[in-house]
């Protein structure tokens, strides 16, 4: 039970990574980093319909390849294998993004579980109302389905609204952010040369609530040498490294940390999850461009 409990958060955890990128620090500077800055009364969130990045996004299809990493002597997870497709597409008044997570884990038992994920999301450009619908399949049968819908107010208060998995009312504090508003603000930070990011995120993957993320942006370096795809030739990449603190925990340590190589127009390269007794990494097969809305 305890380590079906733990792959339902990893997977939960998932859908809030696959949109950024990777940068090694010290837990104890993401720890320091780990209060939100103040924004000026009046100003919208960034990452909203004002942000500079969001004319540069490239709505994309892309399919990455999941494996184990590295574990712990203590982690009792032995292997993960299987690959995520990760869908951002432009919906004129809105950003869609889906993600589909096919899964199997090993354990030292010598037990194994299959884990389908489906999460797809809804976020209007102006970064203040969003939509969101995961169902979590465990060996073949339904686990787990989250519904709902959250907005936001110009200081990122605001509240969320669960139908599934049962009717739940949620307030969000300020400065909350949605995820792919959250994006953009980090390649915003980004492209201005600032390092140092923190703000909360909801991504109603779970029914838990929002999550401060504390983020450390690295030097801005191009693409893959290697690639001759023209979507990532060529394109500014930034290592991101962010740490994750459920409102709800007073753990001093993050519950789990990412990196990730982040480029200008929103693909993320490869990400790498560590989730303490374990780090999954993920790379990038295959992506294709979606079309643009037209609006």
């Amino acid at each position: 039970m305890e380590l079906a409990l733990q792959n339902r958060r990893f997977a939960a955890r998932l859908a809030l990574s696959a949109t950024f990128g990777a940068f090694l620090v010290t837990s104890a500077s993401l720890l320091a980093l780990a209060k939100p800055a103040e924004a000026a009364p009046g100003t919208p969130p960034s990452g909203s319909a004002l942000s500079g990045s969001a004319g540069n996004i490239l709505p994309h299809r892309a399919v990455y390849k999941m494996s184990l990493l590295s574990a712990r002597n203590s982690s009792k997870v032995t292997d993960v294998r299987g690959r995520m497709l990760f869908e951002w597409a432009d919906a004129c008044d809105g950003w869609t993004t889906e993600q589909r997570f096919q899964l199997r884990f090993a354990y030292s038992e010598g037990d194994e579980m299959a884990m389908n994920t489906n999460y797809t999301t809804w976020e209007a450009k102006d970064g203040q109302r969003y939509r969101f619908n995961v169902r979590k399949l465990i060996n073949g049968e339904v686990d787990e389905e989250v519904r709902g819908e959250a907005v936001l107010d110009k200081d990122g208060s605001g509240s969320a609204s669960f139908s599934k998995p049962e009717p739940q009312e949620m307030k969000l504090p300020d400065q909350t952010m949605f995820p792919t508003a959250h994006t953009l603000a980090i390649l915003d930070h980004a492209g201005a040369g600032e390092h140092f990011f923190n703000r909360i995120v909801f991504d109603g993957a779970d029914s838990e609530g929002a999550t401060e993320v504390s983020t450390v942006i690295g030097t801005a370096a191009e693409a893959k040498e290697d690639t001759t795809d023209p979507l990532l030739k060529g394109k500014t990449a930034w290592p991101v490294r962010m740490a994750f603190f459920p409102l709800k925990s007073d753990a001093a340590q993050p519950e789990y940390e990412m990196s990730l190589r982040l480029l200008q127009n929103g693909v993320a390269e490869s990400m790498q999850i560590d989730y303490g007794d374990f780090t999954v990494n993920a790379v990038l097969e295959k992506i294709e461009a979606l079309p643009k809305s037209g609006c």
